[in-house]
Parts: C-alpha cells; structure tokens; sequence
C-alpha cells in the first residue's frame, strides 16, 4: 500500500502540485470559523457572523465554475495567480475595515469568495499530464480526497494557533498570504505552465451540457447535504451529553474513517465501469449514515461516526474519475469545479434544514438528514443509469449494458465524437463552433 503512495509521490512534480494545492486552498478551508471569530472578535453576533459567512460561501459557489471555466479557456496562471490575490486582497480589507461599515464587509468577504481560485479542480485536470496511466490518477485522486481530510482538520487548528499568538485579524491576513503562496507555487511549477485544455465547442452551458456530469451533481448534492447536517447535529448530540468537545469527537472520527477508506481504495487498481462502482460506494456510503439515527451512547455514536465516514472518500475518487470521464472536450476544470460548488451548495442546505428538524425530532431526526441524504444520493445515480453510462461507450442500450454487465466489461467506444474526451457522442448537439 505504501509503495504505490510513494512511487506516485515521487513522480516529478507531484509532491510540489499536491502540496502547493493544500497550502493554496487554506484560506476556502478556513474561511467560515475565521470569519466568525473575527466578527465576533470585533463586536458582531453570531448572526452577522453567519451572514458573513453565508456571503463567502455563496460567492465561492458561483466563483469556482465560472473561474474553472476560464482556466479552461485561458490556461491556468493567469486566472489563479490573479484569483488568488483578488481573494487575499479581500479579505484584507475586511481585516482592516472590520464589520462597520456591514455593507463594506459583506463586499469584502463577497470578493474574497467570488475570487477563491479553483486550485482542487486544477489539481485534478493536471493528474493525467504528470503521472501518466490511468491508474496511478485514480490513485492520486483518492491521495487527494485523503488530503482535504487532513487539510479540513488541521486548517482549523491553524486558525486557532494564529489567534492565540496573535489576533483574529492577524489569522485572516496571515492565511490568505499562505493562500496566495500556494497559488504561486503550483502556477509557477512547469505542468501548471504548460497545461492547455483541450479544443472545446463554444456553449454557453459550458461542462453543464452533460447529462452525466448533471446526474453525478444532483447526486453529490444530496451527499454534501448529509455531511452539512452531520457537523450541526454532532453539536446538537454534544449539548444534550453536556460536553461541548463531544462533537469532535464526532467529526474526527468521521474523518479518520474518511483518511482510512481514502487511503485503503487508492491502494488497488480497480477493474470495470466507473460509474457502476459509484453505485456501490454510494450505497455503502448511505448505509454508515442510517445507523446514526440509533444515538447511542458517545463510544458507540463515535465509532459509528468512524464508520459512517469510511466510504466518503472512495465515493469522492471515483466521482472524480466519473467527471473526467464526463466532462465535455475543454470543459474539464469547470467540471471539476461544479462537483466542488454543488458539494458546498448541498453542505450549506444540510445545515439549514437540520437545525429545525432537531428542534422539532431531536437528535434522532437531525441525524435522519444525513441518512435521508445518503439514499437520496444512491436514488438519483440509481434513476440516472442511461445517463451515466454514456461515458466511454456507445449511447442507447449498448451503453446501458457496459454499466448494468459488472467488472471487466466497457463496451466498445465511438470514434470520431465531437463533445465527449472519452468517445461518448452527446446527443443534440451540432458539430463545429456555436455560441
């Protein structure tokens, strides 16, 4: 298992992307407890401090398809480098103007979002150009949902240091210009630099002409919604057993769990359709968030959130392979970068729905989100099946069948197809240029 890890790690140019990219997504990792600490630390209440921060999450949804989709067409140091420093530029200036005047820092955070550059969905495009074999990628894909496991649980920590040896304005400038740092480090290395999307038809759609690619999103909103209700009902489940720190106890064991399934799935190559192993990862994904309805006591709930958290990171892999596969010819940046916005979309609709469910059901329905999310997410890939095969095979039934015949078996691709990287002709579009 560690082999394989280190003989892609020292594959040239792979420890730089990968650590540049980490380094360079701090600030969008980091953002929504920085923002409320500073506003609280300012004078604001907690419900400027979610507005604020609801600003910057929204911002950041709408900015990373359209960023991604210059990347695309324009390359990628021009647009992250110049993202990058608009964001910390805006962030900087709500560190300086503080929260009055409230109208100022809501465009402040506004910009710093709109312009957080779309680094993961970059990372993803640049795996194929430096590791060379579609194993070793799928490999590296799930390295890299490993290490947003690790990032998401130690940028936090980071804030927090950066608080207690200096202040909370002094954390919002010191991670952004980290941010920028991580940025530059990746746009300068030769991969970033020479990587060019491949030719595209104009659309203004964009990747969102797939079918398959809208299917994998509607799917992966539905798992965004579970986890954003697991880190509010973990807080929930934490007050009723009269310890603040029980949730995270919660959320590391779900990340552990994450760390280990990531780490276990990248470890093998895998045989047959994608997109039908999804199906299954998605179910066993489901299936670890049903038992949290039980609450048990907090042993039990902890490994139980361990458990829950062990399929994430496969499912995220192998919906990064899914979206490649998907994605129309030129488009695969804006791909990436949609599954990252619906993601966060469905995170924030998780949040926002679980806390009236827990007051009116208690804990015990808080939880039931998640596992209603889970099966919601297995339901669309299950009632989307045509669309999804149509990646790498023929359209119609012999697509049907490359993902309905198990491991081992891809039918035959079409050449020639004009929207489909992979050979999957994309019904009802014209060949050539459109607007």
């Amino acid at each position: 298992m560690a082999t394989g890890y280190a003989e892609l790690l020292r594959a040239r140019h792979a420890m730089r992307l990968l650590t540049g990219t980490l380094i360079g997504r701090l600030p969008n990792a980091t953002a929504p407890l920085a923002i409320v600490l500073f506003t609280r630390a300012e004078g604001g209440g907690y419900t400027l401090a979610g507005v604020l921060s609801a600003v910057y999450g929204l911002a950041t949804a709408v900015g990373q398809p359209l960023l991604g989709r210059l990347v695309d067409l324009y390359g990628q140091p021009r647009v992250m480098f110049t993202g990058a420093s608009l964001s910390a530029l805006g962030m900087a200036l709500f560190a300086l103007v503080g929260i009055d005047p409230v109208p100022l820092a809501a465009v402040s955070v506004l910009i710093a979002g709109l312009f957080t550059p779309p680094l993961e969905g970059g990372l993803r495009a640049l795996w194929p150009s430096v590791l060379k074999g579609p194993d070793r990628v799928h490999r590296a894909y799930a390295l890299d949902a490993v290490a947003q496991e690790v990032m998401f649980a130690a940028g936090p920590l980071l804030v927090t240091l950066l608080v207690a040896f200096g202040n909370e304005a002094a954390a919002l400038l010191v991670i952004n210009a980290l941010g920028v740092l991580g940025a530059l480090w990746v746009v300068l290395s030769p991969p970033s630099r020479a990587w060019r999307s491949d030719p595209r038809e104009a659309h203004w759609l964009g990747a969102l002409r797939s079918a398959g690619l809208l299917a994998l999103l509607g799917s992966f909103f539905f798992v965004g919604l579970a986890l954003g209700s697991i880190a509010v009902a973990a807080v929930s489940y934490a007050d009723d057993h009269g310890e603040a720190l029980i949730s995270s106890y919660l959320l590391s064991a779900l990340g552990f769990g994450a760390l280990i399934g990531g780490v276990v799935y990248g470890a093998r190559n895998w045989a047959g359709v994608p997109e039908r192993r999804l199906v299954w990862l998605v179910f066993a994904l489901a299936a670890g968030y049903l038992p949290l309805m039980l609450v048990p006591g907090v042993a039990a709930m902890t490994a139980l959130a361990g458990l829950s958290g062990v399929f994430l990171a496969p499912a995220l892999a192998c919906a990064f392979v899914v979206v490649d596969r998907h994605a129309p010819s030129g488009t695969v940046t804006e791909a990436f970068s949609w599954l990252v916005t619906t993601f966060g979309v469905g995170a924030a609709a998780g949040t926002a729905v679980v806390g009236p469910v827990i007051e009116w059901g208690g804990d015990a329905a808080g939880f039931s989100v998640a596992g209603a999310g889970g099966v919601a997410a297995l339901c669309v890939l299950l009632l989307t099946g045509r669309a999804l095969a149509g990646a790498g095979t023929r359209t119609g039934t012999v697509a049907v069948e490359g993902l309905a015949a198990g491991p081992g078996h891809v039918s035959a691709p079409v050449t020639g197809a004009e929207n489909d990287r992979n050979g999957a002709a994309e019904p009802g579009f014209r060949t050539g240029r459109q607007a």
